[in-house]
């Protein structure tokens, strides 16, 4: 067991009304809080475990980086704590920062009430609708559920973690994240994918193990992947997003069905 990523804890089970002591395993949960250029921006609270790949990936769907030629260093801060949760970017020369407008985008995009047009026009400023011609089976994408579950191993032995996966038009895995945030698997498996030269992700599908928020389909478009698959159900927000940016959005996607809301026309049967 991954001990990053899951504890061993001391539980009283109650099974018919008789308790007994038992053990279990919890997905573990600290803050991280993250810098750029020593500057702080943003704390998150992530499952240890790929935390430069979520810090790139953060920093690529905030739109402060477009490029892993952006980022010049990722580093633990040495001031961190004993727990090491501090980590600080150093950007490329030339890389310029909108500290006001970063500021104010991530500490509103934590609350419940960010939503409408105007939402939807400054992610589109930011982030151009897909333009992928990716044609995906439906038979395809109801193998996706599974791969995504035989990956998931902390999920096994925890219950507790959420997981981003994202395959090649083939439907082999690429990279699959877990992350008690659902926000952070994604930028965890984004991160990789900056660091590893493989943006943008046109010809890939983004599997969730969750529902599909506005903010998933908003990291999704960051990434330029054209086809998001969920076992769970998308916001209302979530389906005007994907209209707008051209992306495929599926969801209870379970066995043999599956919901299309938006881009039809990328699947076929």
């Amino acid at each position: 067991m991954d001990e990053t990523l899951a504890t061993r804890i001391e539980l009283t089970r109650i099974d018919r009304g008789v308790p007994s002591r038992a053990e279990d395993f919890v997905a573990r949960e600290e803050p991280l809080e993250i810098r750029v250029e020593g500057r702080s921006i943003a704390v998150v609270m992530r499952t240890p475990g790929h935390d430069e790949e979520l810090v790139a990936g953060f920093l690529l769907t905030e739109g402060v980086v477009k490029s892993a030629s952006d980022i010049f260093e990722i580093s633990l801060c040495p001031a961190a704590t004993e727990g090491g949760n501090v980590i600080d970017v150093l950007l490329t020369s030339g890389v310029s920062v909108n500290w006001e407008s970063l500021t104010r985008h991530v500490f509103a995009s934590s609350s419940c009430g960010v939503c409408g047009k105007a939402t939807l026009d400054s992610v589109f400023a930011s982030f151009t609708p897909v333009t992928s011609s990716l044609i995906i089976s439906s038979t395809l994408l109801q193998t996706l559920p599974d791969k995504l579950r035989a990956a998931q191993e902390t999920f096994a032995q925890t219950g507790g973690l959420h997981a981003s996966a994202i395959f090649d038009r083939a439907g082999k895995l690429v990279v699959l994240r877990e992350d008690v945030g659902r926000h952070n698997a994604l930028d965890k498996a984004l991160g990789y994918a900056l660091r590893a030269g493989l943006l943008p992700l046109e010809n890939h599908i983004l599997m969730l193990s969750g529902r599909v928020s506005f903010e998933l389909m908003q990291k999704a478009l960051a990434g330029g992947i054209p086809v998001v698959a969920a076992i769970s159900a998308p916001s209302s927000l979530a389906v005007d997003f994907a209209q707008g940016s051209g992306q495929t959005l599926v969801g209870f996607l379970r066995g043999e069905t599956m919901n299309v809301y938006a881009g039809v026309e990328h699947i076929s049967s």
